[in-house]
C-alpha cells in the first residue's frame, strides 16, 4: 500500500507473483536399497600431494575469513555533525559493537544512537510501522504516531492520517470502519526494509530512503483484494528530539522493483497462518 504524509495514496496497479511450475531434481543416490541404481562406491585413501593441498586450501580459506572479519569490524559511524562523505554508493553493514537500540515503546524500536546507524536504523523500523496493518485503526494508529513521530508533530499527523484512511478508504480495501476484516478474512500489511541510504545528517536532522518490499491485501477464500506483493521507496525526514530520532515527515514513491520471480502461488489460508507465526524483525544497520 502506497501512503505519504499529504495523504496521497497510489499503488492500485500492483502485481501479485504469477503462477509458476516448480522444478525438483533428485540427488544421486549414495546409499543401497533406494531402486535408483547401484551405491557409489568408496574412493581410495588420500595420497599425500592431495592431503597437501586440501590443508594449503583450508589455512587459505581461515586467512581469508579473518582478514575479512578484521576489515569488517571498524565502526563506521559519523559524528552526528558530518553529512556521509558518499551518499551516492551504499555503505556496507558491519558490526560496531554499538547496540542500535535501547528498548522498545509499544513494539517500536527506541533509543537510537545520534550517529548515522542510529539514523538508519530509526528509519526501517519507522517505514515498518507507518505501513503496517495496524496504521488502519485508529486506536493503534494513534500509539503510532505518538510514538513514531515529533511531540510538535503529533497533532498535525494525526488528524492527517485520520483523514487519510477514511470509512470510505477502508471500504474499498474490504475492511469495516474500524479497520478489521470480514469474519473469516485476515487483512495483511506487512513492510520488509531491503535497504537504507542517509542522505543527509545535519545538526539535529537527518532525510533519509528506506527501499523496502512488502504485503499487503485480504487473506481468504472469497476474497476480493488478494494479499500482492509491493516494492517501494519511503523518504523520512527524522529530527533528534527527547533523545531519539522521530519522524518530521515521510512521503512514498513506487520501485525500484524487480522482475518478477517463477514461483507458485500460495493459498490464502496459507497466507494467512504464515503470517500469524512468523513475527517480524528490529531492524538495524
Amino acid at each position: 500500500m502506497s501512503l505519504s504524509d499529504d495523504g496521497g495514496y497510489g499503488g492500485d496497479s500492483h502485481r501479485g507473483p504469477e503462477t509458476g511450475q516448480t522444478r525438483t531434481r533428485l540427488p544421486d543416490n549414495d546409499g543401497e536399497g533406494y531402486g535408483y541404481g547401484s551405491a557409489r562406491r568408496s574412493r581410495a585413501g588420500l595420497t599425500s600431494r592431495n592431503l597437501i593441498t586440501i590443508v594449503g586450501v583450508i589455512v587459505l580459506l581461515l586467512a581469508a575469513i579473518a582478514f575479512a572479519n578484521r576489515g569488517g569490524s571498524g565502526n563506521s559511524e559519523s559524528p552526528s555533525n558530518d553529512s556521509p562523505k558518499d551518499t551516492g554508493a551504499a555503505q556496507p553493514t558491519a558490526p560496531t559493537g554499538t547496540k542500535p537500540v535501547t528498548g522498545k515503546n509499544g513494539g517500536i524500536a527506541t533509543g537510537f544512537p545520534k550517529t548515522e546507524q542510529g539514523a538508519e536504523s530509526a528509519g526501517a523500523n519507522y517505514a515498518v510501522a507507518l505501513v503496517s496493518a495496524d496504521i488502519l485503526k485508529a486506536d493503534a494508529r494513534h500509539s503510532i504516531v505518538k510514538q513514531a513521530f515529533a511531540p510538535a508533530k503529533v497533532d498535525e499527523m494525526q488528524s492527517k492520517l485520520d483523514a487519510a484512511y477514511s470509512t470510505a478508504f477502508l471500504k474499498k480495501l474490504g475492511l469495516d470502519a474500524n479497520g478489521n476484516a470480514a469474519q473469516g478474512m485476515t487483512y495483511i500489511s506487512r513492510t520488509v526494509p531491503v535497504g537504507t541510504k542517509l542522505v543527509k545528517l545535519e545538526g539535529d536532522t537527518a532525510n533519509l530512503e528506506v527501499w523496502c518490499t512488502g504485503l499487503f491485501g485480504t487473506a481468504g477464500v472469497k476474497s476480493t483484494t488478494p494479499v500482492t506483493t509491493d516494492w517501494f521507496t519511503m523518504r523520512l525526514q527524522l529530527k533528534w528530539a527527547s533523545g531519539d530520532w522521530k519522524v518530521e515527515g515521510f512521503s512514498q514513491q513506487d520501485g525500484p522493483a524487480p522482475v518478477n520471480g517463477d514461483h507458485k502461488t500460495s493459498g490464502a489460508d496459507q497466507i494467512a497462518q504464515a503470517v500469524k507465526q512468523y513475527g517480524g524483525f528490529t531492524y538495524a544497520r
